[in-house]
């Protein structure tokens, strides 16, 4: 009988928002797959985990994940977690959950912390539908994806380090304009926690000023259409035609 993988997301700042299932969960599989078994031993003590553990990351996936399977088809219980967040969320995890997929092995992914929702929460930008888009390319495609997403109309979300931040700010504020609202957030549920609202120009000149440090979540408007804009303005009009009548 085949055994089960659980994706077990962890806390991205606070400890205090790891789940009691999840907790059990680690507790009683038979290993756990972590990105770097030396961040998540911090998790393990801290809630009492003597469950063994191993490294399983961007550098070793390819070969990692055929012994994986092999010992879930031998019927053992393994979970998946990463350094922070939801594993396979640009992290480790989408070759193990598509092989078990092939396999017929069941997944569970079990709901819980991940950056980009408080962020996306925080912004005060349209969060009914919005485009995911991780960490850009670092050399290689890196204009070609923002020329692409210069046409984009729902709210965009990236990930991006302290040290490259204002870089990437004054990139999109090349393609897309300088006045185009963004927001940024970092520390997410640290004790140093905060986002920065306000035009792409006002938060390369704020992060200038004001080194960021931490992870950091970037989430910026989509591009406002023609039609969007005459729809706007016309709620306006008749807004204030409305009021002329009372």
């Amino acid at each position: 009988m085949a055994g089960k993988l659980f994706i077990v997301p962890t806390p991205v700042g606070n400890l205090g928002d790891m789940a009691p299932r999840s907790i059990d969960i680690l507790k009683n599989s038979s290993l756990i797959l972590a990105e770097d078994t030396r961040t998540s031993s911090v998790i393990t003590r801290h809630f009492n985990i003597s469950t063994p553990m191993i490294s399983h990351h961007k550098f070793n996936e390819h070969t990692a994940v055929a012994p994986i399977i092999d010992r879930l088809k031998s019927g053992e219980v393994i979970a998946l977690i990463s350094d922070a967040g939801t594993p396979a969320i640009s992290d480790p995890g989408f070759m193990l959950v598509r092989e078990c997929r092939r396999e017929k092995i069941s997944v569970e992914t079990i709901p819980g912390p991940t950056a980009f929702v408080p962020a996306l929460v925080n912004s005060g930008l349209p969060c009914d539908r919005f485009s995911f888009e991780g960490f850009l390319p670092q050399k290689k495609g890196r204009a070609t994806r923002l020329a692409e997403l210069a046409s984009e109309q729902r709210t965009m979300i990236f990930y991006e380090s302290p040290l490259r931040l204002v870089k990437t700010l004054q990139e999109l504020a090349d393609v897309m304009g300088g006045d185009r609202e963004a927001s940024v957030s970092r520390e997410i549920s640290k004790v140093h926690n905060a986002t920065e609202n306000g035009t792409l120009s006002e938060l390369i000149t704020h992060f200038t000023q004001n080194n960021p440090r931490g992870e950091i979540v970037i989430v910026l408007s989509g591009k406002r259409d023609d039609k969007s804009a005459r729809k706007i303005h016309r709620n306006k009009y008749k807004d204030v035609v409305d009021m002329e009548k009372q």
